[in-house]
């Protein structure tokens, strides 16, 4: 049976948006590879918005769990690379993430700015790491 730990260790801030420490017990620990804002046929979706591109990436880290049995509720550590990272942009990620992790257990979780990703039209790429039974 996986279980979870989610601590919010005394002296580190108190953050709504993530947990400072996930520990997880489980038998599979998968790890997706960072997924972009293309759909299915490779196409872009979501242009030069943010918020879109990162509901798409999302949808994709979905379907990346769903494919060996997992799903957000799985996922322990999200790591987000934002292109041209401003402090706003935190807040426009955060809110397109939060739907997928709609029960209130957040993971643990990492923000870095990047100067570019692989293609120049893909504002941000997410990977997971997921514990299930």
């Amino acid at each position: 049976m996986t279980k979870r730990e989610y601590v919010s260790p005394e002296g580190l801030l108190q953050n709504p948006a993530f947990s400072q420490v996930v520990a997880a017990t489980g038998s599979r620990t998968i790890y997706t590879a960072g997924q972009v804002s293309i759909d299915d046929s490779g196409a872009l979706v979501g242009g030069g918005d943010l918020a879109a591109q990162t509901t798409q990436v999302m949808h994709n880290v979905g379907r990346a769990l769903a494919a060996v049995g997992a799903d957000f509720s799985s996922v322990v550590k999200i790591t987000t690379y934002v292109v041209d990272y401003k402090p706003e942009h935190r807040t426009v990620v955060g809110k397109a993430r939060a739907p997928f992790f709609a029960n209130g257990k957040l993971p643990a979780s990492t923000l870095v700015g990047v100067a570019a990703l692989a293609l120049p039209e893909w504002l941000v790429e997410i990977e997971a790491i997921a514990v299930v039974d």
